[in-house]
């Protein structure tokens, strides 16, 4: 694009084309002092090479992670920390713990692009928890309190999602 040529892009019609939130994400996602690049080939795409994208649907399956538990009989009435001891249960703490921090440094230093390079990496942990960690009971299992307290862990990375989304102007679907 070349405001000299003459071939210039109206915020508008890039909002149209690639959607309020993949243009409203990939704007928070730069430092201010760096160049923006918008690939409209990833950002239009429903699959995890757009950040965007991939953090919503994140968010999405949190929820969808607490419907299935609903159904199978998992509960919030018991949450016992102790019986997360898998290891991508720690990574998942950890990286949930980092919120207050990071937010109060994007405010601080006014980087909005921290808290959306923040939720891209609880996006990738909480997806590799998801995958190692059961919140559901497997078959015809009994459910056990370790189920109870990894819905309160997915409720939590939803909560965090939710938050960062919000403070990015980004909408956090319930599905996707």
């Amino acid at each position: 694009l070349s405001k000299r040529a003459g071939n210039i892009i109206e915020l508008d019609d890039l909002r149209e084309w690639l959607g309020t939130d993949a243009l409203r994400y990939s704007l928070a996602r730069y430092p201010a002092d760096s160049p923006l690049t918008l690939d409209s080939e990833i950002l239009t795409k429903r699959t995890n090479d757009n950040p965007v994208f991939y953090v919503q649907y994140a968010h999405a399956r949190t929820h969808q992670v607490a419907r299935n538990a609903s159904d199978a009989g998992v509960t919030r009435d018991v949450c016992d920390p102790s019986l997360l001891t898998h290891p991508s249960e720690a990574a998942l703490i950890a990286s949930l713990g980092d919120f207050p921090r990071v937010v109060a440094q994007a405010a601080e230093l006014r980087e909005p692009h921290r808290v959306a390079r923040y939720l891209e990496e609880v996006a990738s942990v909480y997806h590799r928890w998801y995958d190692a960690c059961r919140v559901t009971p497997q078959g015809d299992n009994a459910v056990e309190p370790v189920h109870h307290t990894r819905l309160w862990l997915n409720d939590a990375t939803g909560q965090v999602l939710r938050n960062g989304l919000d403070l990015v102007g980004v909408s956090a679907p319930e599905r996707m």
